[in-house]
């Protein structure tokens, strides 16, 4: 694949840091890498954003965001009250899909979930992933009510006959709950794809170089990576 769109089944579930890592794992196994934020929300000017958050962690990737507007706010909701103008679907797969002549791998990342509106039509990170022919890799949270978020994402991307690439747990505490060491089983079941990951609780918190050295442990080799899933399940599930 040469672009993989990365959404969330919410907010702050680790969509950056898994972006990161996924954009650090291909740069190890020596493919050149274009990072684009979709929309970047709830953020100064002078302040670095998710796509500079993934170049510090990964290292030497483009990283590229189309519009910023202050507000932590859906983007379509933070453009229309900052009075600029919104980030469509159409713009997404143009910027990505000029990316991907120049490199080996772009990784679209989207604000929130996969149904947050960018534009007043309606537009979403789903109808970019529809226009690009994307595969879109799920970033799901390890806790109680992550079945419910994750299954209705699959069946969504399903509808609009999208490949789901895979799930990745953005956080996996030290002392996972029973919740969270059921789910490692009932994930993979209620998504209908594989789990592709687990990304250690505060690894965005990592020094870079340890980030890098570190992150092809967290995800599977699909994703460049040497995780395992089946010895993760068979750890930690119950």
């Amino acid at each position: 694949m040469s672009i993989l769109v990365i959404t969330g089944t919410g907010t702050e579930v680790g969509k950056t840091v898994t972006t990161a890592a996924v954009a650090a794992c291909a740069l190890a196994a020596g493919r050149s890498v274009a990072v684009l934020k979709a929309a970047q929300t709830g953020v100064r000017p002078d302040e670095p954003g998710d796509a500079a958050e993934v170049a510090r962690l990964a290292g030497a990737v483009t990283a590229t965001e189309l519009a910023r507007y202050p507000e932590p706010l859906a983007p379509g909701t933070a453009a229309r009250r900052a009075g600029m103008a919104p980030v469509r679907p159409q713009d997404v797969a143009e910027a990505a899909a000029k990316l991907a002549t120049e490199h080996d791998l772009v990784l679209v990342e989207g604000a929130g979930g996969l149904l947050v509106r960018f534009d007043p039509a309606g537009g979403t990170l789903a109808d970019a992933a529809e226009l690009l022919k994307a595969p879109v890799l799920v970033v799901a949270s390890a806790g109680l009510g992550t079945l419910n978020t994750t299954e209705l994402t699959a069946r969504e991307l399903r509808s609009r006959r999208l490949d789901l690439a895979g799930i990745v747990i953005g956080g996996w505490p030290d002392s996972p709950d029973l919740a969270m060491r059921c789910n490692v089983t009932d994930l993979p079941d209620v998504a209908g794809t594989p789990l592709l990951g687990a990304l250690p609780m505060g690894a965005g918190s990592l020094a870079p170089a340890d980030f890098r050295a570190t992150a092809p442990s967290w995800l599977a080799p699909r994703l460049d990576g040497t995780w395992d899933a089946e010895a993760f399940r068979v750890h930690e599930a119950p």
